[in-house]
């Protein structure tokens, strides 16, 4: 994986080159890792190979080096789906300026281990129907989860997971399906999976994902005592009053799961 810059790495280089330097401690891994860059007058040079940093690196973006220049770590196909920074080193992503992952007051990458932590991954199969960045995936593998079923149908958002440092590596006990969850869930087994990570859109862009029809293929493919985390959020509760947790339990209950309240979602555990 080559260099990643953000406006704040981009900062580091400049002012250290201003004060005469000739290298410089940074990440360029979005804070994975520290390294150190040698500073030259074209640029700088790094690993063998110069490069050389955009004119301006705006906020909120992240920068590859496609074999000739910086340019962001974002697509447009159906929508545009970019990778922002964060001040917690893991970065989120957006789709049409939509924010996927909390960030404002944790890590995403923390709030993943603290969600993962409820379905207790440790030797399990464990189906997680959103891939997303893969920060779900990546603490399932952590906690040695016995194998990780992982879906994400926009090859946009599959894309980004290749540039992001964060994300982990497909391959051994994690699969990457790039497809839709809710054609793959038909075609496994009743009762093939120990435990279900559920972090849907919101309800608004892929209300299929909430559905009553979906929710009983989640409680048909999970072995009875499985556990279940369905991230919610709140949407709409302050301009609508809509309580889109409570729906989300009403529907589980109807499925087959008792249900409690936890954080930003709901935790189920099947009948």
């Amino acid at each position: 994986m080559g260099p990643l810059l953000t406006q704040e790495v981009d900062a580091q280089l400049r002012a250290a080159a201003r004060a005469g330097h000739t290298d410089v401690a940074c990440s360029l891994d979005l804070g994975r890792s520290n390294t150190t860059v040698e500073l030259t007058a074209e640029g700088w040079q790094w690993q063998g190979t110069r490069y050389v940093s955009p004119q301006r690196c705006k906020d909120h973006t992240v920068y590859y080096w496609d074999e000739e220049a910086f340019v962001p770590v974002a697509r447009y196909t159906q929508a545009l789906v970019k990778l922002v920074p964060t001040k917690w080193g893991a970065p989120t992503f957006e789709i049409d300026g939509i924010k996927m992952l909390p960030t404002a007051q944790v890590s995403p990458y923390a709030d993943a281990e603290r969600k993962v932590d409820l379905i207790q991954p440790q030797g399990k199969v464990v189906l997680d129907t959103c891939g997303g960045l893969g920060y779900f995936a990546a603490w399932c593998l952590e906690r040695q989860a016995r194998q990780i079923i992982s879906f994400e149908k926009n090859p946009d958002v599959v894309w980004l997971r290749s540039l992001n440092p964060w994300s982990p590596v497909v391959g051994g006990a994690l699969t990457l399906t790039d497809g839709d969850v809710t054609e793959g869930i038909a075609l496994m087994s009743n009762a093939s999976v120990d435990a279900v990570l559920h972090d849907p859109p919101r309800f608004g862009i892929a209300g299929e994902l909430y559905s009553q029809d979906f929710y009983g293929q989640l409680a048909r493919v999970l072995k009875k005592k499985g556990r279940l985390f369905h991230y919610t959020g709140t949407p709409n509760k302050l301009t609508s009053g809509r309580d889109v947790p409570a729906e989300v339990a009403k529907r589980l209950q109807r499925a087959g799961f008792t249900t409690t309240f936890n954080g930003d979602g709901v935790v189920g555990v099947r009948k």
